[in-house]
């Protein structure tokens, strides 16, 4: 039986940073560019929350229900399991739980957290690290655990850059590239993040006053102001092929993308005997999550993924997929799936 959206589990994203980098306001810029989706953020307080542009409906405890959707809660570490649990069941039918970490735990606590809850409906997103590009210079001097914290990102967010020269930005960056690797780093400022880059839009068939997911060609080519689209920040890549794809080497790709490829989402299908269904891809830099599930009746057989990322190179993406597509007499033995398995969230 294919999956209920009842079922669906709820990602657990968490945003790390020191004072400063700009936590409150990429959490109010995702809250007022939500696309539909319905948020449940765990703060400490409300006070730097912009609650009134979330349209407040009515309070419960210590959790607020917002009129679009959205849930704000005020916690502490010692409360963060419960109220993941709490927010889970809530009737709200949230689509992602954003967490600010910094105040509740250390980043390594709160992923631990995430990931030894016992809730079906929860799985871990990924960690997201805010930087402030002005003073990372002076923060990591006070502050040396950051290159521990900022090695746990999924993905790097260098917010503020618009307060830099090209020079000193580039600096910035550098700087941070020498802790993180090859880990993507997404520049910004004013805590301006896309959605689409931390997790899903929803498609909701059933209640047409929410958005719903733009299609691949709604995503690239829309044709109004198109300087406020993904696309028009990011560059974007396509690939679909009907053929099974090769579970090992694609593992192998999505754990070494190439260049910074930010989010990757769509549906595999790798047709080994005995895992025929459907698996659904999402990334967050170099958060991988699988989740796999049934084909509908109407579904045509095949894998279709998106990626979204600054300098990808098309092409050599779709070099490195082509070599992904099973060839004719591969051998396919019991142990081929292991790779994937890793990255299968659990029922």
């Amino acid at each position: 039986m294919a999956r209920t959206r009842e079922l669906r589990k709820i990602p657990v994203v968490l945003v790390s940073g020191f004072l400063g980098a700009g936590k409150t306001t990429l959490l109010n810029h995702l809250l007022r560019n939500n696309r539909g989706i319905r948020i449940g953020v765990v703060v400490n307080d409300f006070g730097s929350i912009n609650i009134d542009a979330m349209m407040v409906a009515g309070q419960v405890d210590s959790m607020v229900s917002l009129g679009n959707g959205c849930l704000c809660c005020a916690v502490d570490a010692s409360e963060m399991d419960a109220m993941l649990d709490t927010l889970a069941t809530s009737s709200s039918r949230l689509d992602v739980i954003v967490v600010e970490a910094s105040g509740l735990a250390e980043p390594r606590n709160l992923i631990r957290m995430v990931l030894a809850g016992d809730n079906p409906r929860i799985t871990y997103g990924g960690l997201v690290g805010l930087v402030d590009a002005v003073e990372f210079a002076t923060t990591r001097s006070a502050h040396p655990e950051i290159d521990q914290h900022l090695g746990l990102a999924d993905l790097v967010v260098l917010n503020k850059t618009d307060r830099l020269d090209d020079e000193a930005r580039e600096n910035a960056l550098a700087s941070v590239r020498s802790i993180v690797g090859d880990v993507p780093i997404l520049s910004t400022e004013h805590g301006r993040v896309d959605a689409e880059l931390l997790f899903e839009v929803p498609e909701r068939a059933d209640d047409p006053s929410h958005a719903r997911q733009l299609s691949l060609d709604e995503l690239m080519y829309e044709d109004d102001d198109h300087s406020q689209h993904l696309h028009a920040r990011y560059s974007t890549a396509s690939f679909e092929t009907v053929e099974p794809i090769d579970p090992r080497r694609f593992v192998e790709m999505l754990e070494n993308p190439s260049g910074d490829v930010y989010r990757i989402k769509g549906i595999v299908y790798f047709g080994a005997e005995g895992y025929m269904g459907k698996y659904l891809l999402n990334t967050v830099g170099r958060h991988i999550r699988i989740e796999q599930t049934d084909w509908r009746a109407e579904d045509e057989r095949g894998t279709r993924l998106v990626l979204i990322g600054t300098d990808i190179d098309e092409e050599l993406v779709e070099v490195r997929l082509l070599d992904c597509v099973r060839r004719s007499g591969d051998p396919l033995d019991g142990t081929a799936m292991f790779p994937v398995h890793r990255y299968v969230s659990q029922n």
